[in-house]
């Protein structure tokens, strides 16, 4: 069965019959001695195609960059649109992590698996044009840890899962490989990132052997220092968002971005459709298959049909009708190959629309780091002015007491001294909010153009390869239609 997940389109084993280039009918998965002696007979009953039908080649195959080769490195200086970032991920191998000795907590020497991740560019910064360095998927944790935190607002390419219940389902082989394409897609959406392929997380991540050590000691410094006082801000935006959720209390400030709502509104409907256009996407590639699958098992019925004409031919007759069923045969199997590359042509196709729901998410967690930044400034706002009403009231009391009050007078001046923390505070996030708000609006720009370009390139080549493969069937059948011309002939 056909099925449609977050990575993309996945295609099954066929159980029954392969259909490969020579048209020949085999079945991989038997184990039985008779059955691959049958089929090799039957094989032998059809023709080899031409080299035109052998070598197969996609309709819309000149359209596609390719983008794993690269042209010689030009002594010139690049422009921006010549710069390039290419990432592949490749060579998984297992390592035993003995841990580190003397360290309370460490490693429980379990075996992990590590990945050759291998870069070329010719961006700036890099100091070189090729790096390759090992890492395990911790190590992309991390990294996606850092871009999510160093750029907020952006549209950043969720990594892949842990995949926690597909190792537990899959063949160990298949998880594997499915994994190492998932982060080699990873890594090439981060590398088409306008703004996150200059990233210096992403840089070091790719260059620097010593990066994930470094990186996470300095975090946890950092870390150490203001844990205290994101616990006290975590909890008071809590109580803030509930206070507004549930109690009915107007904030000190809210959304007004007109533009910004209204684009949000559109793509809430755009996922809507997308999602809707996808189980489409599903039942179109099932009935492909199916209809590929059909003809082939019509294809191995005639096969073995001609086989039994042709051992008891006797007249005349039975060798012309074995003939007759022999190009039947081999139509059917043409025509279930054909199938078969046009579903894969389909799959490639449309996967865009996977690609495109996981930019949805993207974009959701973008509307979040936009809400937290919002709620922050709501937050502060609350604070400050809860500190000007106590600062108020201590002034106005402060007053009809004669004679100086050292306690009061102290309280006073610790309030004024949080007052001038908090308004810092207040300065700093509505910078943030205001910095977030501006990268969103990049980024929606961005969206749309890519989102303009990729549909049409999505469209133009499910189009041009439907009515390609559609021409090629017509033309087996077109071609059998006149070998079979004599029974109409005959008819009339």
């Amino acid at each position: 069965m056909m099925t449609i997940a977050n990575e993309g389109f996945q295609q099954p084993q066929l159980d029954s019959l392969s259909l490969h280039d020579n048209f020949t009918i085999t079945n991989p998965n038997s184990s039985n001695s008779n059955d691959i002696q049958q089929f090799a007979e039957i094989n032998s009953f059809i023709d080899p195609p031409s080299y035109a039908e052998a070598v197969f080649k996609s309709f819309d195959a000149g359209q596609i960059n390719i983008i794993n080769e690269f042209d010689a490195v030009s002594t010139s200086a690049p422009s921006v649109s010549e710069y390039y970032l290419n990432i592949s991920v490749r060579d998984p191998r297992k390592k035993h992590d003995l841990g580190e000795p003397g360290v309370s907590g460490g490693s429980d020497g379990k075996n992990y698996l590590t990945y050759l991740i291998t870069t070329w560019t010719n961006l700036p910064g890099y100091n070189g044009t090729e790096f390759s360095v090992r890492r395990r998927f911790k190590d992309v944790v991390r990294l996606s840890d850092r871009l999510l935190e160093g750029y907020r607002g952006c549209f950043i390419p969720t990594r892949p899962d842990k995949g926690v219940v597909e190792r537990q389902v899959m063949q160990k082989h298949e998880f594997v490989e499915n994994r190492r394409v998932a982060l080699e897609k990873y890594f090439k959406k981060l590398a088409a990132h306008p703004v996150i392929r200059h990233s210096e997380d992403l840089r070091a991540f790719l260059v620097d052997d010593a990066y994930v050590g470094a990186v996470v000691e300095n975090r946890e410094v950092v870390d150490q220092g203001k844990g205290g006082r994101d616990v006290v801000r975590m909890f008071k935006e809590l109580r803030q968002s509930v206070t507004y959720g549930w109690g009915g209390t107007k904030p000190p400030l809210v959304e007004e971005d007109r533009e910004f709502l209204e684009k949000k509104m559109k793509l809430q409907g755009f996922e809507v459709q997308l999602s809707n256009v996808s189980l489409q996407a599903e039942s179109l590639v099932k009935a492909q298959q199916d209809i590929g699958e059909t003809m082939g098992q019509l294809g191995l019925v005639f096969v073995k049909l001609t086989k039994f004409e042709t051992e008891e031919a006797v007249f005349i007759s039975q060798k012309s009708r074995a003939r007759d069923m022999k190009n039947m045969a081999t139509s059917s199997v043409k025509a279930s190959r054909l199938y078969g590359e046009l579903n894969a042509q389909t799959i490639k196709h449309l996967d865009k629309l996977h690609d495109y729901l996981g930019v949805m998410l993207d974009v959701n967690n973008a509307y979040s780091d936009r809400s937290n930044a919002l709620l922050t400034v709501q937050t502060v706002v609350t604070e400050i002015s809860i500190l000007n009403s106590r600062i108020e009231k201590l002034e106005a009391a402060a007053f009809k007491i004669f004679g100086a009050d050292r306690s009061r007078i102290q309280k006073l001046d610790d309030l004024k001294e949080t007052m001038r923390v908090t308004e810092d505070a207040k300065n700093h996030a509505v910078k943030e909010y205001k910095r977030i708000k501006e990268t969103n609006k990049t980024e929606f720009e961005r969206l749309d153009k890519d989102k303009r370009e990729d549909f049409f390139g999505m469209l133009k080549g499910f189009v041009v390869n439907q009515a390609g493969y559609a021409e090629k069937m017509a033309s087996v059948w077109e071609t059998f239609a006149k070998e079979t011309s004599g029974y109409a002939q005959s008819s009339s």
